[in-house]
């Protein structure tokens, strides 16, 4: 299979001023919506974050995220303009808001958001010549995994590139620049690797996952070292059956899922 990838998202309707905040500075959101709207912040299982001032938005104006919502605890977050119509905080308009409330992990860093991250949520199509496939990503387990794909994915870099790698009942493994070289496919990537960001998501049928290197202790059942962990680059790989995937879990990152393309991966 051979793809052509783009990502989309819905019109604009919550627009923020600037991607990056720091933590003392007001998050100012333009809310452009053409009826009446409410402001639902949750957070990535669904669960609603409670505001401490009317967040009900009745023209186009300017809201205050910081004032809505104080002392965000580090994670990410949903921003949705919801009908005032009565309608469930998943019949949003336009194109929801990643909010994500970065802290600062290198060792002996002090607790605490040192930053906060929006940006529209956005998916992704890929076509390819057995059909598309829509994916969904995981902004809260793998966010740098996911803004690295997305970059790839905006600049071209997978459009011509084929499944170099096709093993029915397991994987279908992309994004290898060099997978039309029969004699290197499988080797090649943009010229830098990104971290890990392993998590407790499951390999299951659709999870959209990052390859790398394997680390030959890893035969014995051992978590992979440093130096095999944080090789990954471009090659990503679509699992599709949970009963051969689910030895990966934990040592690969998730980083999203096929929603749509069922008949593609089969």
């Amino acid at each position: 299979m051979t793809p052509l990838m783009s990502t989309l998202f819905l019109f604009s309707v919550l627009i923020p001023t600037k991607l990056w905040y720091a933590p003392d500075q007001r998050i100012p959101i333009d809310v452009k919506a053409d009826a009446p709207v409410t402001l639902v912040l949750t957070d990535f299982a669904g669960h609603k974050v409670d505001a401490k001032v009317d967040t009900k938005i009745d023209s186009p104006k300017q809201a205050d995220l910081t004032q809505m919502y104080p002392g965000l605890p580090i994670g990410t977050y949903l921003l949705s303009a919801v009908p005032q119509s009565g309608a469930e905080a998943n019949a949003f308009v336009g194109t929801p808001l990643v909010v994500e409330v970065r802290s600062d992990k290198r060792p002996g860093m002090p607790p605490g958001p040192i930053v906060t991250h929006i940006e529209p949520l956005r998916y992704a199509v890929m076509d390819t010549d057995q059909g598309p496939m829509t994916m969904a990503f995981y902004y809260d387990v793998a966010p740098n995994t996911v803004s690295n794909f997305l970059n790839l994915a905006d600049e071209g870099y997978f459009d011509g590139i084929a499944f170099h790698r096709i093993i029915p009942g397991f994987v279908l493994q992309a994004g290898d620049p060099l997978s039309l070289d029969q004699a290197r496919a499988g080797t090649g990537g943009p010229g830098y690797t990104i971290n890990a960001e392993f998590s407790n998501r499951p390999h299951v049928r659709g999870a959209l996952s990052m390859a790398r290197q394997g680390d030959p202790e890893e035969r014995g059942g051992n978590a992979p070292r440093y130096e095999w962990a944080n090789s990954a680059s471009s090659q990503f790989f679509v699992c599709l059956d949970y009963e051969r995937t689910k030895a990966l879990d934990g040592k690969y990152t998730v980083f999203g899922q096929v929603i749509d393309g069922e008949k593609t991966m089969t």
